[in-house]
């Protein structure tokens, strides 16, 4: 059996999906459903299970499953809002229950692959998986910073794999419930329909409008690498997880307007509020995921928004 934590959420489901799509159907979904909406996103998958977040912990705790039941754990679950500044509520949810799944995976001799962010970079030009490099601008980015230290820190004692993946600007079907956090790919699709026009921050940080930019990746190349690292349980380590590309806003625009055949983008002061703490430039240095074997290439913005479009 195969656990997917987070597995009603965005790269969790499309990493169901894609495990059907192997013909796997023995897997566990684990998530909290009291944001209900979720669900949506499983109803075209099969697994044989479903628990939620505080059932499934109780059980690790306790030692609940058979043993050798469990091949792997793919652990998506997290509250991702970068927003969010609770520190308690983000720690016990990206820190604590990734600790606790940890120590169950080593105990049992389970492979774990797990979410981090690039959010760990903070605001750096340098995006390489190295600790100098690493200072986050939000408690989000802080709670993942910590536990990719924990992992590090026991990285001599691990007897099983543990993979963590930095995720830079993941896109693509199944984030519809993410609210604000969906991508700008999945904001620009509902403002061309509604009102014709494309919003982006204007001027800030020394990039014009429209200029600051990320490295966005299509949702289906990160479940890509995901599966790659399942079948290769004797790499572990900790990899950025983005196309190594860096593309602005503007491009991200440019490739909705192009689909729809119409629209155009205005540009809105950058709000006061994310000052400090947004990060204005992003690019993967994916030479480590590279090194390991990984060759597959990553979709261009224009090329993945293309495949999200025709998909909603």
């Amino acid at each position: 059996m195969i656990i997917v934590t987070g597995g009603a959420g965005f790269i969790g489901s499309n990493l169901v999906k894609a495990l059907n799509a192997r013909g796997r159907t023995d897997i566990l979904v684990v998530d909290d459903l009291t944001e209900g909406k979720k669900f949506v996103n499983l109803v075209d998958c099969d697994y044989v299970e479903y628990l939620d977040k505080a059932d499934f912990l109780e059980l690790i705790r306790t030692n609940g499953f058979e043993e050798e039941s469990v091949e792997a754990v793919l652990h998506q679950g997290a509250c991702s809002d970068t927003t969010e500044w609770d520190g308690q509520y983000m720690m016990r949810n990206n820190f604590e229950y990734s600790k606790e799944l940890l120590l169950f995976c080593q105990a049992n001799d389970i492979p774990l692959i797990y979410a981090s962010s690039a959010a760990v970079y903070g605001g750096g030009q340098v995006f390489v998986e190295e600790r100098q490099y690493e200072k986050p601008l939000n408690v989000y980015g802080y709670s993942k910073f910590q536990f990719d230290q924990y992992v590090r820190y026991h990285e001599k004692d691990l007897k099983s794999q543990v993979v963590g993946l930095r995720y830079f600007n993941v896109y693509g079907p199944g984030e519809a419930h993410k609210g604000k956090m969906a991508s700008v790919a999945f904001h620009h699709y509902n403002q061309i329909r509604e009102t014709g026009i494309v919003k982006l921050f204007g001027e800030y940080d020394g990039y014009g409008p429209g200029e600051q930019s990320r490295d966005f990746v299509y949702v289906g190349d990160v479940v890509n690498v995901i599966l790659f690292f399942l079948d290769h349980s004797n790499i572990s380590g900790i990899f950025n997880l983005g196309t190594g590309r860096s593309e602005p806003f503007n491009h991200v625009a440019k490739a909705v307007i192009d689909w729809f055949g119409k629209g155009k983008i205005d540009y809105i002061p950058f709000p006061d509020h994310l000052k400090g703490h947004y990060q204005s430039f992003t690019e993967a240095d994916i030479s480590r995921l590279r090194q390991v074997g990984y060759k597959a290439p990553f979709k261009t913005v224009a090329e993945g928004v293309r495949a999200y479009l025709e998909a909603l």
